[in-house]
């Protein structure tokens, strides 16, 4: 039988030298492209999709949608979004401390810069590999992309219901209207639903929605008389 030709050495370091530059590469590239380019779909879709929940999604620039959508989803995920560089430490020691006291309920830290890298390019979970790659993307995103990019597509990714991905797509569903004609009162009431989208409702809520909304409202009025969400404007 003939011998089967041996890889050198040499060759082997060489393709695992190319497979790692590929792999950091990657990241790298995604991000530039995604500046640009609306993502076409995300991990969480695709999982969603498959357990039947459908998809609607409808892309559409921060200029189409609402000012009141952008000041509530700010007042009510993350009122630091315009003076942070994608990571709010005292947002997660806090939260660390809350998760301590009731391990049974937990509470997120995360940045609209770090949910944003997290439904864009990597799937949901709690892992420290994706913990960690979450880190490395929300800097590249802070520093190629900026915070009106980071909104914008956030806004339009992020889960609003079953198979619902965006502000358009949630407008239409639930208030019949588009992104760019949402009330302060309608903006308040999908802000209020992102933490558990299929399982609250911004239409008929209960008590407790209804409650955070009306929170939110009143968080986004600060959001504009302060002017906090002036890296977006």
């Amino acid at each position: 039988m003939p011998a089967t030709p041996r890889i050198s050495r040499s060759r082997r370091r060489r393709w695992v030298l190319i497979l790692a530059l590929s792999l950091m590469a990657l990241p790298i590239v995604q991000v530039a492209a995604f500046r640009f380019l609306p993502p076409p779909i995300t991990v969480l879709m695709v999982l969603r999709a498959v357990e039947g929940k459908g998809l609607t999604k409808h892309w559409r620039p921060l200029n189409r949608i609402s000012p009141a959508l952008a000041e509530s989803v700010i007042a009510a995920e993350d009122s630091g979004f315009c003076s942070h560089h994608g990571f709010d430490f005292q947002a997660m020691e806090k939260a660390a401390q809350a998760n301590a006291r009731k391990p049974g309920k937990i509470r997120g830290g995360s940045t609209l810069s770090q949910q944003t890298a997290k439904n864009v390019f990597l799937w949901p979970g709690r892992d420290y590999v994706r913990k960690g790659l979450e880190a490395g993307y929300t800097v590249l995103i802070e520093t190629f992309w900026g915070k009106r990019r980071i909104l914008e597509t956030y806004l339009n990714v992020v889960e609003w219901g079953p198979g619902i991905y965006g502000a358009e797509a949630a407008s239409e569903t639930y208030f019949k209207t588009s992104a760019d004609r949402l009330s302060p009162d309608q903006a308040a009431r999908l802000a209020a639903i992102l933490p558990s989208p299929l399982k609250w409702k911004a239409v008929h809520p209960g008590h407790y929605v209804a409650r955070r909304s009306a929170k939110i409202g009143a968080r986004a009025e600060t959001v504009r008389e302060d002017d906090l969400a002036f890296c977006v404007r």
